[in-house]
Order: C-alpha cells, then sequence, then structure tokens
C-alpha cells in the first residue's frame, strides 16, 4: 500500500500501536479532533506481530501517519523493549511507506488500566484492553504534545 495525497499537519488520521513483545494495541484518531479510539490488539511472538491482522487496520483506516509508544524508563532512558519498539516502527515504515514517529509512553499502561476501571470495574482489564486503551492515551499525548491543549 502506497500513499500519494498526503494530508496536512493537522487533518491527517493517524494509527497508534503501544507496542509490547506479546501484543500490539492499535489505536485510530484524528489530529482535527485530538481524539483517539481503540481498534484490535494483534498477538505478537517476541514482539513481531502478525503483518496480515496489522495490514487490515492499516488497509481499513488509511493513516497518514503511525504512532509508537516508546517505553522508556521513569528517568527517560532506554531499556531493551525500547529498542524492539524502535525496530518495530522501522518495519511499520517499511512495510506501509507511511511516516511514523514515536512517543514517549511511560505510564501509559498505569493510564489506561485506570480509565478501564472506571467504564467497568475488574472485568474490563483484560490485555487486550489495556493495550488498545494504552494505544489511545499515546496517540492523546501525542497530540497534545504536538498541538497543546
Amino acid at each position: 500500500m502506497t500513499k500519494k495525497n498526503f494530508k496536512p499537519q493537522g487533518q491527517r488520521t493517524v494509527m497508534g500501536f503501544d507496542f509490547g513483545t506479546k501484543s500490539i494495541g492499535i489505536a485510530i484518531g484524528q489530529e482535527l479532533t485530538g481524539s483517539a479510539s481503540s481498534l484490535k490488539a494483534v498477538k505478537a511472538q517476541d514482539g513481531i506481530p502478525s503483518w496480515d491482522d496489522i495490514a487490515v487496520q492499516v488497509n481499513e483506516w488509511q493513516p497518514d501517519l503511525m504512532v509508537v509508544g516508546l517505553p522508556l524508563n521513569m528517568d527517560g532512558t532506554a531499556q531493551e523493549v525500547t529498542f524492539k519498539a524502535k525496530k518495530f516502527a522501522n518495519r511499520l515504515h517499511n512495510h506501509y511507506a507511511i511516516p511514523v514517529e514515536t512517543q514517549d509512553e511511560r505510564l501509559t499502561t498505569a493510564d489506561a488500566k485506570a480509565r478501564l476501571f472506571e467504564q467497568g470495574g475488574y472485568k474490563n482489564l483484560g490485555k487486550g484492553k489495556v493495550d488498545n486503551m494504552s494505544a489511545v492515551i499515546i496517540l492523546e499525548s501525542f497530540f497534545e504534545t504536538s498541538y497543546g491543549e
């Protein structure tokens, strides 16, 4: 899939990813509204997803930009999974020829669990739901840092 007509910044559809070695959460958002919605988490083996499952989402939503959450230590330093997330971001770009950026994702899992718990209690805390909500939060924080609210 190749994008030919990129939309201007501020009007793009953006796909967000919460990278994990066993599961990758996916969300879709709009720069214009600064909002995001969760899609479907895909299973991964040692950080390598089913590219067919990701292709289904990419082809359906036709994002203009992709944002991958960058897992960092609390002091901002890299950890082993940081490098795997960067590799995943590079592979996304190579697979789809769509620009990919990374976004600091510190504390998104805790925020995701808190939001999901508020919405539905413990039954709402399944792994896929947490990963997807984390992807939503990654996109929302990307919008906030890009455009300030």
